[in-house]
Parts: C-alpha cells; structure tokens; sequence
C-alpha cells in the first residue's frame, strides 16, 4: 500500500515539476521575472529563495502547481521592473511561454520512451488463441495459432501494438484490412473487415476480445502450487502438487475449466477428485463468492503452476541511444495522436463520456503498473504525461490552451483580447472544467 501511494505520488510530482519548469525556463529565458515556483499547493512544507528572487515552494498538496509570474495584471509593478513583467513581452514570447509546459511534457515522454527502449523491450507475440463468433474478425477465416501481422495498414508485432491499433479504429466506419500469419506456415492472408461505428458510445472493458480474438496462452495443468491460508481450498484439504481430475464427475484436462467452473458456482458445494502422488482423493469445495461487475462469482484460494512459453513468441529488442530517441519520438507522437483522435471522436460522440477517467482511475493505474514493473510503470507515465499536454493545449480558457487562443488572436488582430471578454471566457472555461471533472469522478465512482 506505501509503495502503491509513494509511486502516484511520484508519477504526478514528476509530470506537474517538469510542466511547470517548461514555463519557468522558458519566462527565464525571455527575460520574465519569476515570482514563485511551486510544486503542489496549499500550505507549504518547504521553501527557498533563490539568488534571482524567486522562492521555490513545495506545498501539502502535490495534485497541480504553478508558476506565479511578475504581472501587471495582477498588482502594481515598480517602473524599474516593468521590463521583466509578463504581460509586457511580444505576443511572441508569452505564445513561448505558455507552450513551454505542454511541450516540456511531451520531451518527458519521449525521454521515458527512450529509457524504456534502453532497457530492452519484451513483449508477446500476437498469436490468436480463440475467434469469437459475431464480432469483426469473425468475418475472416483467421483461426486459432494464426499470428496478426498488421491492421488497417499498421504493423503489429505484440499485443500491445494490437491494443493501440484497435483505440484508434473506435467509431470507424468503412473497411479495413488484416493481414495474418497462417499457423504452421510462411503463408500471410490479407483479408477485408467490413466496420460500422465500431464500439460507439460503448465503454470496452478489453479492445482485443471486443475485436473478437483472445491472445494465445499455453495450456495450463491443473497442478496446484499454492493454497491460500484460509481459502476455501484449505478448507476443504487441498494441498500442492494436488492435480484435479474431476470436478462434479466432469473431467478436467486444463486448469481453465477448474476457473469457470469454481466462478461459477459461488457459495455451491463442489466434488472435486485430486491425484495425490499414487493416491486419488475426494474433496468437497465449498467456493467463497465476490462481487465482479455487480455479478456473484466464486474463488477457491488456489494458484497453479505457471505454465511454460515458447520461446518463439517472446519477442525482444534492444536499441541503441540514437534508435532508443528516434523510438521515444516515434512512441510520443503515436500517443498525442491517439490522444487527439480520441478528444475529437469523444467531441463527436463517437466515444462514450464513460470513458473519461479521474484522479481515482489514475491512482488504481499507477498503483497496478507499478505492481507490473518498472517498464510498466514507466509507459504509464509516459502515457500520462502525454496526455497532460494535450489536456493542457485544448482550447479551454483556464487551461495553456485558452490562453494561446487569445494570445493568437492577439497576433492576428494586433492588440488584445478585451478584458471582460477573457474575464467571461475564463468563467465559462472554470465551469467547463469543474463539470469534466465531475464526470470524470463520477465515472471512477462508478467503476468502485
């Protein structure tokens, strides 16, 4: 639990520093003078005074920070200063400053991207296991074993290129072309998939079986590793190295079947035989049950022997510095168009507002990618410091994108905005704001 808080505490502290130093470096650089640079907010838990003047603070509060510029907007400025207020530099300068935070979150992901491609890449191949009827890629002859190879003219080489390929595709309606490998042979089929506004207005739980396929896992023995102390399963005598036979004088060949079937009887008494050594042994079961998407299901407290890959389908890569930034680069731009389409098919209605997230998702996100491991971890920030600066540079007065939209038809029209008409924007913007977010809590509530 420490280490879940302390790596969202880190993951957001990391991403709102390096927005709010883009600003900061840049009003430097244009000659602004820096009032304070503060890293959460509320009270103060740390504070200095640099040589400049400018006091960098550390607040309680570590969900935001800012950077407080001189400004003659917002009090009385000494002629002497006047040069290094804000508002008194080209139009320019401020378009450079305000940009400076989104594009600073940008430069971290490629930066993580980087170091993620460093570390070596390894991931599954985008072997099918099983086609579900009904869906689009029951459209095609693809069957179990068969390996994608590319979708809608974009290769895929894991399951993790498959998943990001498929966000793209929500709400496409036309044709689109999936290329496969064909198991046991060299031979790739090219085949058409005819799409209508494919999961519009729909909140998908998993895009990959949504699509209508199952990656390809190796079968798994029955064979018991672990009894949880207090489960069920101990309870009722299991013990490891127990392999179950029959359950309810069904035979079992894979421990699959054992899942659905303890799932599915919650609270049911189930007869289960095991092979103990040379011995067969009869158990009685009696499954404890938890609530899974407002439906009763039943666990036993029992976990098998991981099953063994083929080598084959683990596919690893390791890059070199120049590679690894071209890959951050690559990997970047991916996600801030994946994140801009996704805005604009949301805009559209083509993608349901059950999918914004809030500061409870991110919280569950961070604390699972860092169970995952530190690549996991890594791309999760990555994605999400991405996705700040494309929330940041949306035409939002209150957020960096208002403020270039004035600053732009500053440029154009050669002299500002009116301050009441900023002033009306900006309290139409804050109540825009306040009700996505409110959205965005209410659907994190909502997935409790």
């Amino acid at each position: 639990m420490i280490l879940n808080i302390l790596s969202i505490v880190v993951a957001l502290g990391l991403l709102i520093t390096f927005h709010e130093f883009g600003h900061f470096f840049v009003a430097r650089r244009c000659g602004v003078k820096v009032l304070r640079f503060s890293v959460g907010f509320g009270k103060p838990i740390y504070r200095y005074v640099g040589k400049t003047g400018t006091e960098y603070t550390l607040a309680m509060i570590p969900l935001g920070g800012y950077v407080r510029m001189l400004d003659e907007r917002e009090g009385n400025v000494p002629e002497s200063l006047r040069s290094q207020a804000f508002n008194t530099k080209s139009v320019w300068q401020r378009i450079a400053i305000v940009a400076a935070g989104p594009i600073a979150n940008f430069i971290l992901a490629m930066v993580i991207y980087a170091l993620v491609a460093l570390l070596g890449i390894q991931a599954l191949a985008p072997k099918v296991g099983t086609v579900a009827a009904n869906t689009p890629v029951a459209q095609t002859q693809m069957q179990m074993g068969d390996e994608l190879v590319s979708i809608a003219d974009q290769a895929v080489v894991s399951w993790e290129d498959v998943n990001l390929v498929l966000a793209g595709l929500i709400g496409k309606t036309g044709t689109i072309i999936v290329r496969y490998q064909v198991d046991g042979s060299d031979y790739q089929r090219e085949e058409a998939i005819q799409l209508n506004r494919w999961l519009v207005g729909e909140e998908p739980n998993n895009l990959i079986q949504a699509f209508g396929v199952t990656p390809w896992q190796p079968e798994v023995l029955p064979i018991i590793a672990q009894v949880v102390e207090g489960g069920a399963a101990a309870s009722a005598g299991f013990q490891i190295n127990d392999r179950i036979l029959r359950v309810n004088d069904q035979s079992i060949s894979n421990w699959q079947q054992v899942v659905a079937l303890v799932q599915a009887s919650p609270n049911m008494a189930l007869d289960v035989e095991v092979q103990r050594g040379q011995d067969f042994v009869k158990l009685l079961l009696l499954p404890k049950s938890t609530e899974q998407n407002g439906k009763l299901i039943g666990y036993a407290g029992l976990a098998v022997v991981p099953p063994q890959w083929d080598e084959s389908l683990v596919r690893e890569r390791h890059y070199g510095p120049f590679e690894a930034i071209l890959y951050g680069v690559e990997q970047t731009y991916k996600m801030v168009s994946l994140t801009v389409s996704s805005v604009g098919k949301m805009l559209q209605g083509l993608i349901s507002v059950d999918n914004l997230s809030g500061p409870i998702t991110i919280a569950k996100v961070a604390s699972a990618s860092a169970d995952s491991g530190v690549q996991s971890f890594l791309k999760f920030m990555a994605y999400l410091s991405v996705s700040l600066g494309v929330l940041n540079l949306l035409p939002i007065p209150m957020l960096d994108g208002g403020h270039l939209v004035f600053f732009g038809i500053e440029a154009i029209r050669r002299k500002p905005v009116s301050e009441k008409i900023q002033a009306m924007a900006y309290r139409v913007g804050a109540s825009l704001l306040f009700a996505l977010m409110a959205v965005a809590i209410f659907n994190d509530i909502a997935r409790l």
